[in-house]
C-alpha cells in the first residue's frame, strides 16, 4: 500500500477489502480464500473474514457454503451507478462503436487501476474476429500503448505519486518510466496519438494505438484505444489510419460533450 499506510486518515482495513474485490477476473470462474490470498499477498486468514464480510454485504457470492467466491448482486449495483454517473462513457458509445466498425479494430476505455491500467469498456468491430482482451483486464503503464499514453498525458503534478505506485509492478522502473512518458509525449505532440514500440510490448500479440481523454468529472486522463493482431493491425496502419481515426473520434467525443480539446501540459 505504499506510504498511504503511514497516514493516519488512510483506512487499511478498507483498503483491503477493496483488494479483495479487484482481484477477480472476468475469466475467473470463482476464486477460493487462497487464490484471493495469492493474489491480493494476503494473509489467508485477513481474507477469510474479509470474504466473509463481504459475502455478508452481498458484495460477495457464492450458492452454498464451500463455494468459490463470485462479485454479488450490491458490487453490480455499485458498477452500474459509477458508470451513470460519469457522463462520457454512454456517449462514448456510439462514437466508439463506429470507429471499430470502421478501422475492424477493438475500440477500448482505459482507466488507472493502482499500478496498471484496467480496461473499462470494450467496443468489438461487427462481424470480426478481435483480440482476446475483454474488460476487467489490467494493461502496465510500461510496455503498452495505453499506459505509454496515459503516462504522457499526466499532469506534471500527478507524475510522482503514479510512478511510485507503477514501480511495484515487475519490469517497471523509475528510468524507464520517465523515458516513456518523454517519448510518448512527443508523439501525443507531434500527431495526438501514441504507439508504443512494439519491441517491448507486454504481449507480442497485439498492437495498438491511444490518445488521451480528459474527463471533466475525473481527476486525472483516460485512455482510448484501438487494437487488433499485429498481422491485422501494422505499424503504418496505426500510424496512417487508426490513429487518426481514433484521434478524431476522441475530439467528436470533446465536441459531443462540450469540451475544447484540452491540451497536454507540463
Amino acid at each position: 500500500m505504499n506510504d498511504l499506510s503511514a497516514d493516519r486518515r488512510f483506512a487499511t482495513t478498507l483498503a483491503r477489502g477493496l483488494s479483495v474485490l479487484r482481484a477477480f477476473r472476468p475469466s475467473d470462474d470463482g476464486l477460493g480464500n487462497a487464490e484471493i490470498a495469492e493474489r491480493t499477498g494476503l494473509p489467508k486468514s485477513t481474507v477469510s473474514r474479509l470474504t466473509y464480510t463481504l459475502h455478508a454485504l452481498g458484495y460477495l457470492t457464492h450458492a452454498r457454503h464451500g463455494e468459490r467466491y463470485r462479485p454479488g448482486p450490491a458490487l453490480l449495483a455499485m458498477g452500474n451507478v459509477a458508470a451513470a454517473s460519469i457522463s462520457f462513457v454512454e456517449m462514448a458509445g456510439p462514437i466508439m462503436q463506429r470507429l471499430a466498425d470502421e478501422t475492424r479494430t477493438l475500440s477500448l476505455l482505459a482507466v488507472r487501476d493502482g499500478p496498471r491500467l484496467l480496461l473499462a469498456k470494450a467496443w468489438r468491430p461487427a462481424g470480426v474476429a478481435s483480440i482476446w482482451l475483454e474488460v476487467g483486464h489490467r494493461l502496465p503503464l510500461a510496455g503498452s500503448s495505453s499506459g505509454h499514453c496515459f503516462l504522457a498525458a499526466l499532469a506534471e503534478g500527478a507524475v510522482e505519486p503514479v510512478f511510485r505506485e507503477a514501480v511495484t509492478d515487475r519490469g517497471t522502473d523509475i528510468e524507464r518510466l520517465s523515458r516513456i512518458r518523454q517519448e510518448a509525449y512527443g508523439q501525443l505532440m507531434s500527431r495526438g496519438f501514441a504507439i508504443a514500440d512494439p519491441a517491448e510490448y507486454f504481449a507480442a500479440n497485439i498492437h495498438a494505438v491511444s490518445t488521451p481523454f480528459f474527463p471533466r468529472d475525473l481527476s486525472e486522463p483516460v485512455v482510448f484505444s484501438c487494437g487488433a493482431l499485429p498481422a491485422d493491425l501494422g505499424m503504418a496502419r496505426m500510424e496512417d489510419e487508426v490513429g487518426p481515426g481514433l484521434r478524431a473520434a476522441v475530439r467528436e467525443l470533446e465536441s459531443t460533450l462540450g469540451l475544447p480539446p484540452a491540451p497536454l501540459r507540463r
